[in-house]
This record gives C-alpha cells, structure tokens and sequence, in this order.
C-alpha cells in the first residue's frame, strides 16, 4: 500500500513538473528606473486566462539592494534567465531597457523562449547598446531631464521629469507612488552593447507593441528600430505614454493575450 501511494505521489509530480514546462508562461521584464511593481495591474488579468506569469525583478531596483558596483548587463540576464529555470514555451516581455535584456536572454537560451515582445522597448541589433541606441532619439524628453552621478555610477531622472518623460497619461493617483519608487539606473548595463546572433537570438520570433504618445522611447524612434532590425512579425499600437501597465493595463493585457498565442 505505501509503496503504491508513493509511486502515485511520484507520478504527480512527475505530471506538475512537465505540465509547468509546457505550460504557457509569460515573463515580465520592467525596463530601467521601475522594478516588478509595475506589472501589478496587468498580471491578474493575465492569470485570469489561464497563463503562468513572473514578474522579474532586475538586481538594484525596487526592494533589490544589490550594490551597484556588482550590477552589470549580465546580472540582468542572469536573473531573467533564473526566474525562468527550465521552464520552456516562454513568453518574454520587455519593456523600455528590458528589450536590451530579454534579446540577450533570448541569445542564450533560444530553445526555452517562445516568443519576444517588446513593450515601447530598444531593440537592439549585435553591437548596440542602449546608451547608443537612446542617443539616435531626437524625440525622447530623457535628455531634458538626465542626471548622472559618475562617481556613484548611476543615472537618474530629474524629480519634476519623471511624470512627463514615463508617466504622463497615468492616474494622478499613481504618481506620487511612481515618483517616490524611483531609483537611480546603474550605468553599467546600460552602456553595454549586447551580442546577438541569427542563429539564436535570430530564431525567436519577435512581436512590437508601440505606444503613440510616449516621451521616453519616442514612437518615432520605435518605428525606426522595428524598420532597422527587419524581424518583427507583428506590430501593435497603445494610444499611451512609455507605461501602459499604468495607464490602460487592460488593453495592454488585452495585446499580449493576442500576441502570445
């Protein structure tokens, strides 16, 4: 008898452990100055479908206390690569700098990633980083805005710039709370270019999400990158500023439900 409850207690995790592997699973990778808070409103919605969802949070940001000396692209990836274990048939969201880690993620593990979608995110091509890339935007208000620390190796975004250059169109209640979360990026990660290759980064099948009114990314120089990289399968577009996720969470859900499938 207790050999027969533990060949079934066996055989139920043998089945949970291959059904989470299968299972479709989205990724949520923030881009730089937010942390995994920012996907609150959207990932209820996006279990209520059925998906498994991981908010990652990047080392250094939100509760992550993580020195910024020890904070480089590669922490980045690791730590998007961490959540997602050996979990395959993934979805990997990134938005704003995020795009920079999910298509380094999806260089090293092509095999486990599904799909890449990029949320008002830099779509870097091998060489590029996101300091090179983020230079070519005329639009973006970033520059009006910018504070870097070098001795403290950080960047930042001034006080009275943070709702118009992210936010601009989300609730009012959400910006005291957006303002007071907001930490300084380290400047490693954001100067490295990343390594991509055909083989494998070039394997994953990539989709856009553009947002019209956005004053980080301007929608102009998302147009751009998507016309430049010249592999992107699907675009959409948000009437929004650079965070949907606070401003119309459910028409950002609504997207990539479509896009995932």
């Amino acid at each position: 008898m207790k050999k027969a409850i533990l060949m079934m207690a066996i055989c139920i995790l043998g089945f949970t452990t291959f059904a989470q592997k299968k299972s479709k699973t989205i990724v949520l990778v923030h881009g730089a100055w937010f942390d995994a808070s920012g996907w609150n409103s959207v990932t209820p919605r996006l279990k209520a479908k059925g998906y498994n969802v991981i908010a990652v949070n990047l080392p250094g940001h939100g509760p992550d206390n993580t020195p910024i000396a020890k904070i480089n692209l590669q922490s980045y990836v690791d730590a998007v690569k961490n959540a997602i274990g050996d979990r395959t048939n993934v979805i990997l969201v990134g938005h704003s700098m995020g795009g920079i880690v999910i298509s380094q993620v999806a260089e090293a593990i092509p095999g486990q990633i599904k799909k890449l979608i990029y949320l008002a995110a830099y779509l870097p091509k091998t060489g590029e980083s996101l300091l090179s890339l983020s230079q070519k935007d005329a639009g973006s208000h970033v520059g009006k805005y910018l504070q870097i620390d070098q001795k403290a190796g950080t960047a930042s975004i001034a006080k009275d710039g943070i709702i118009d250059v992210f936010a601009a169109d989300a609730p009012a209640q959400k910006d005291a709370s957006i303002i007071n979360n907001f930490k300084a990026e380290p400047l490693g990660p954001l100067a490295t270019p990343v390594t991509l290759t055909d083989g494998n980064f070039g394997s994953v099948t990539k989709v856009y999400i553009h947002t019209e009114n956005d004053h980080a990314v301007s929608f102009a120089f998302q147009q751009t990158m998507v016309k430049n990289n010249g592999h992107i399968s699907k675009e959409y577009k948000l009437a929004s500023s650079h965070t949907p996720f606070y401003s119309m969470p459910d028409k950002l859900a609504a997207i990539l439900i479509t896009a995932s499938k």
